[in-house]
């Protein structure tokens, strides 16, 4: 009877495996999740502190100034940093840009003076830029056009844009100069304009000029083209065998006038930083170029010029009635034009 009651207590004994606390196995649970949590906490700040660092590190690159350490401190006015809108300066944007104005008359030598200045690998000059009459129907157009200019955003044959050291132009008394002075001289002084002052010490030259530059923009002596420079003495010969017939009934006037204009010119721009220079010196001492490339603060290259001056020699040789104006000028201020040649 035991042995049966033992058999059958080995049969029906069924051996479970011992249960584990539920407490433990919470416990494991929460430290698993609480490495986890901290894993990916680490993980998201390391990004975001390294995408902060990408930005602010973008954000200086962007927007670092350009700093002339070296320079005069006297010169820090006259330099720039255009920003143009039609390109990228790309590894010039921090050199330093003057800008500067050639103010003169016409049939002055201001042609042949801007291809000198241009032919300098860090100028740009950009021409007669107020010829065209919208540029100068009032001060703010005026302005609007200094604005692009000295931005780099006016385009022309003689820009070289990305990396020029002086950006300017040539500017005539009779296009708005005058009429509009106070607003530009105020512009000027404020931008750090530099002023190039470039007048004909013998107006009776410059006369002689004018009026054979006004007869062949009709006359047309070079093959049915108008050329106010030449690049030939074939050109220049070509040119020079017109010769003009002076009303010498105004001559006195007209020579006070244009030089009435010149001293007017001096007066109203004597606030500004200026070099005035007269074209028969540059024409006579080159060492004058130098001083206007010392003036821009540039390094000193050898200028040159293929143009061909047009009446060079005596002037009784482009003088229709010469005798006539011999005979008026005798005696008077203006007789020293007469024997000028050059």
């Amino acid at each position: 009877m035991a042995e049966e009651i033992c058999f059958f207590t080995k049969d029906a004994l069924i051996i479970k495996p011992p249960k584990k606390s539920p407490a433990l196995l919470r416990m494991i649970v929460i430290v698993f999740a609480m490495v986890c949590g901290v894993y990916i906490c680490s993980t998201c700040l390391k990004q975001t502190n390294t995408e902060t660092t990408r930005k602010l590190l973008n954000i200086e690159v962007i927007e670092r100034p350009c700093h002339e350490y070296d320079t005069d401190r006297s010169q820090i006015p006259y330099l720039h940093y255009p920003k143009p809108k039609t390109f990228s300066r790309a590894e010039c944007s921090c050199n330093p840009v003057r800008l500067f104005a050639v103010l003169s008359a016409q049939r002055s030598g201001s042609g042949w003076f801007e291809t000198l200045l241009n032919s300098h690998i860090n100028i740009t000059s950009n021409g007669e830029i107020f010829s065209v009459k919208e540029r100068r129907e009032n001060a703010s157009s005026i302005l609007r056009t200094l604005d692009m200019v000295y931005n780099l955003d006016l385009i022309t044959s003689a820009s070289k844009n990305h990396c020029s050291a002086a950006v300017g132009f040539k500017w005539m008394l009779n296009q708005g100069l005058i009429q509009y002075h106070k607003e530009i001289v105020e512009y000027f002084n404020n931008k750090g304009v530099s002023v190039i002052f470039l007048f004909r010490r013998n107006l009776l030259r410059r006369l002689v000029s004018v009026l054979a530059n006004s007869y062949d923009r009709y006359a047309r002596l070079l093959n049915g083209t108008h050329k106010s420079h030449v690049h030939s003495t074939e050109e220049a010969s070509t040119l020079a065998k017109y010769k003009p017939e002076i009303n010498t009934t105004l001559l006195i006037t007209d020579l006070k006038r244009m030089d009435a204009s010149t001293k007017e010119a001096l007066e109203y721009f004597n606030s500004t930083r200026s070099i005035f220079l007269y074209y028969e010196d540059l024409i006579k001492d080159h060492t004058k170029l130098e001083d206007v490339i010392e003036f821009l603060r540039l390094p000193q290259m050898n200028l040159t010029s293929r143009q061909v001056k047009i009446h060079s020699g005596p002037l009784q040789e482009h003088i229709k009635n010469w005798d006539d104006v011999n005979k008026t000028l005798k005696g008077t201020a203006y007789e020293s034009f007469l024997r000028s040649d050059y």
